[in-house]
């Protein structure tokens, strides 16, 4: 029987932090996008290169922590 590898792969830990109301609507559906819905709401999202884009458009209303998983 094969064995299984485990592979640590880097995810992300996201909180929203400030409200997207006054934000543009391209702001607003990133923050959708990425999973947030409610202030201090904490979601755990793969460490792509996309997610890190949407990250970028969204930095001032978002805090970010690399975790292991």
């Amino acid at each position: 029987m094969a064995k299984k590898t485990t592979q640590l792969t880097k995810m992300l830990r996201i909180k929203l932090v400030r409200s997207p109301i006054g934000n543009t609507q391209k702001h607003k559906d990133t923050i959708r996008t990425l999973g947030l819905r409610k202030i201090n709401q904490v979601v755990e999202q793969p460490d792509t290169p996309s997610v890190r884009g949407m990250l970028r458009l969204v930095n001032h209303m978002v805090t970010i922590e690399e975790v292991e998983s």
